[in-house]
C-alpha cells in the first residue's frame, strides 16, 4: 500500500499550486494560515511536509516538534523565515523556488524607478486632496540618464534590459561577475564602488545580504554619489543604513528613494523614512503578481511531489543528492576542498573568468562533483553568504559567468592526495593546492611553488620581493602590537624574485597594523585570511 503523506500549507499559495497537490492520491492536504510559533509547534508533528511563503516562521522549536517532517517548501526565493541549520541537523530538506518571481521583481523595480523620476505617488496624493500643483511635481526623464546596478544576478539583468529600452545607460558593479557574462548586454562593468557611485543618476540594489554588503548604502558611500541621485531597493532591507539615507534625503543630496524591502519587516512606527516627501514606500510587493504567485505555487507543489513520491530533490538549499556510503568517503575531501575555496576567495582580488579544480588520489575513484561543489561553496561564501550551499552553488557560478572544469590527475607528485585550484582572471593566474596532514589541512603549493602551511585559523599572506629583512620588519611590527606568529612558510620560484609568505597568527591584527605592513618597502600585497 502506498504511503499517505500529510502536507500543511501554512501560507496562501496559488490555487493552481494547491490543485496540483490535491491531485496526488498519496497526499492529504490541510490549509491553516496565520499560525504562530506555539500553534504551529503543537500540530506540526502530524505532517510530512510544510509549505510557507514569507509570513510563517519555521523556527528551531517548530522543526524539533516536527517528528515526521521531511520537507520544508518555501514558495519564493528567500529563506529568512526558515531555520535552515536546524532543518539540516534534523535531516529535513529545505527547498525554494528561485526563478519564479524574477520578472515580477524586475518590473516592480522599474515601476519604482519611474514613479521616483516623475513623482507619481506624491502627485496622486495631491490630486486626491483637490489640489492642482503641477510645478511642485516636475520630474526628470530616464532617457540618457545612467542607471547603476549593484549586483547583476537574475533580477539585475532583467532590470538592465528594461532600462536600456528606455534609452538609459547602464553601469554595474559586481565583483564576482565574469566580464564575458555581460559582453553582449550593452552594460558597462565597473571595477569598484568608487568608480560606480560618482557616475550614476539612479542606483538599483540587487545584491544578496552578506557580511560585505550589509549596510553598504551608508554615509561614507553616499558622499561618493553625485548630488541628486535616486535610489531603489527591491532586494534586501539590510543593504541600507536607513538613518544615513534619511540624513542625505533631508539635505537634498539624495533626491529620492523608493523602497520595497525593510529590516525588520514590517518597519517600525518610527521608521526614519516614513513621512519624507521624497520617499516612496511599498510593502514588499515586488513578487506580488498573479503570474509570479502562480509560478512559485505550482513550482513548489511539483517539487514537494518529486521529493515525497519519487525521491527526486531539486532546488534544495541544504542537501546534496549523494549516496550515504559515498558521502562518508567523500566528506573529508569535501571539508578540505571547502577550506581551500575559502582561502582562495580571500586571496583573489580580481574577477575570475575560468576555474580549474583538479584532484589526485582516492577521490578520483568517485564522482568528484560533490567535492567541486564544496570547493565552490567555500569560494562563493564571501559573495553569497549563508545562501550558498552545495546544491545552489553551480547555479550561482553560472550566474556569475565563471567557467569551471574538473581535472583528474593520475599523480599528485610527492603527495598521494591532492585538491588544487587554478583560477584565471584578466590580470593573472592564482594557483593553490592542498592535502591532508593527519586530520588537519595543509597548503602544499602556491602559484606552482612548493610551500608547507597550515590552513587553520588566521593567516597573513604577503606577496613581496624576495630579499633579506622583509619578514624581519613584518615580525617586528606584529611583535610591537603583541601579535604572535605561530608558524611561517615561504613559496618562491627563484631567489631575489617574487615570493609569497604565509604567517599563521594567534590573533587578528588591527587594520592599522596591516596598513603599516603594506608600507614596508617591496611588499606588493597584504591579505588577511581567516579559514
Amino acid at each position: 500500500m502506498s504511503n499517505i503523506y500529510h502536507i500543511l500549507i501554512a501560507d496562501q499559495i496559488s490555487k493552481k499550486g494547491i490543485a496540483e497537490l490535491r491531485s496526488v492520491a498519496q497526499f492529504k492536504i490541510d490549509e491553516k494560515y496565520g499560525l504562530k510559533e506555539n500553534e504551529l509547534s503543537q500540530i506540526i508533528a502530524d505532517y510530512d511536509a510544510v509549505i510557507v511563503r514569507s509570513q510563517t516562521k519555521i523556527t528551531r522549536k517548530v522543526i524539533e516538534s516536527g517528528k515526521k517532517l521531511k520537507v520544508i517548501g518555501r514558495a519564493g526565493v528567500g529563506i529568512d523565515n526558515v531555520d535552515v541549520d536546524a532543518a539540516t541537523e534534523h535531516g529535513i530538506v529545505v527547498m525554494n523556488t528561485p526563478g519564479g518571481n524574477t520578472i515580477a521583481t524586475a518590473e516592480h523595480t522599474l515601476s519604482l524607478l519611474l514613479a521616483l523620476a516623475r513623482n507619481v505617488p506624491q502627485a496622486h496624493v495631491s490630486m486626491q486632496l483637490g489640489e492642482w500643483k503641477r510645478k511642485n511635481f516636475e520630474g526628470i526623464e530616464l532617457y540618457g540618464k545612467v542607471l547603476g546596478i549593484l549586483g547583476l544576478g537574475r533580477v539585475g539583468r532583467e532590470v538592465a534590459k528594461r532600462a536600456l529600452a528606455f534609452g538609459m545607460k547602464v553601469k554595474c558593479f559586481d565583483p564576482y561577475l565574469s566580464p564575458t557574462k555581460v559582453k553582449n548586454l550593452q552594460i558597462e562593468l565597473v571595477n569598484s564602488l568608487d568608480e560606480l557611485f560618482p557616475a550614476i543618476d539612479f542606483l538599483s540594489l540587487h545584491a544578496p545580504l552578506t557580511a560585505e554588503t550589509e549596510g553598504i548604502i551608508n554615509k561614507e558611500n553616499l558622499k561618493k554619489c553625485k548630488q541628486g541621485i535616486r535610489i531603489i531597493n527591491c532586494a534586501r532591507g539590510g543593504l541600507i543604513c536607513v538613518a544615513d539615507l534619511a540624513e542625505f534625503l533631508k539635505s537634498g543630496w539624495v533626491a529620492g528613494a523608493a523602497l520595497d524591502v525593510y529590516e525588520p519587516e514590517p518597519p517600525p512606527a518610527d521608521f526614519p523614512l516614513r513621512g519624507l516627501p521624497n520617499v516612496i514606500l511599498t510593502p514588499h510587493l515586488a513578487a506580488s503578481t498573479v503570474e509570479a504567485q502562480e509560478n512559485v505555487g505550482t513550482e513548489i507543489a511539483v517539487m514537494i511531489t518529486d521529493v515525497l513520491c519519487h525521491n527526486i530533490i531539486r532546488n534544495a538549499v541544504n542537501m546534496p543528492s549523494i549516496d550515504p556510503k559515498v558521502l562518508s568517503i567523500l566528506s573529508p575531501y569535501m571539508a578540505l576542498g571547502e577550506k581551500l575555496g575559502i582561502f582562495m576567495s580571500q586571496w583573489i582580488v580580481d574577477r575570475i573568468d575560468t576555474l580549474n579544480i583538479y584532484y589526485s588520489g582516492r577521490a578520483n575513484e568517485y564522482d568528484t562533483s560533490p567535492i567541486t561543489r564544496a570547493v565552490l561553496k567555500g569560494l562563493l561564501r564571501k559573495v553569497a553568504g549563508k545562501e550558498v550551499n552545495e546544491v545552489n552553488v553551480m547555479f550561482l557560478i553560472n550566474t556569475l559567468g565563471i567557467e569551471v572544469q574538473e581535472v583528474k590527475m593520475s599523480s599528485g607528485g610527492e603527495f598521494t592526495e591532492i585538491i588544487g585550484i587554478e583560477a584565471k582572471t584578466d590580470e593573472q593566474t592564482y594557483q593553490a593546492a592542498s592535502t591532508f596532514y593527519g586530520k588537519s589541512h595543509r597548503l602544499v603549493q602556491l602559484n606552482f611553488n612548493p610551500i608547507e602551511a597550515s590552513m587553520e585559523g588566521i593567516l597573513l599572506l604577503l606577496e613581496n620581493k624576495d630579499r633579506p629583512g622583509i619578514v624581519g620588519k613584518v615580525g617586528t611590527i606584529l611583535g610591537e602590537h603583541n601579535i604572535n606568529i605561530a608558524a611561517m612558510s615561504l613559496a618562491r620560484a627563484k631567489a631575489k624574485e617574487k615570493a609569497i609568505s604565509i604567517l599563521n597568527l594567534d590573533n587578528v591584527p588591527p587594520s592599522e597594523v596591516l596598513e603599516q605592513i603594506r608600507k614596508v618597502e617591496d611588499i606588493y600585497n597584504v591579505r588577511l585570511i581567516s579559514v
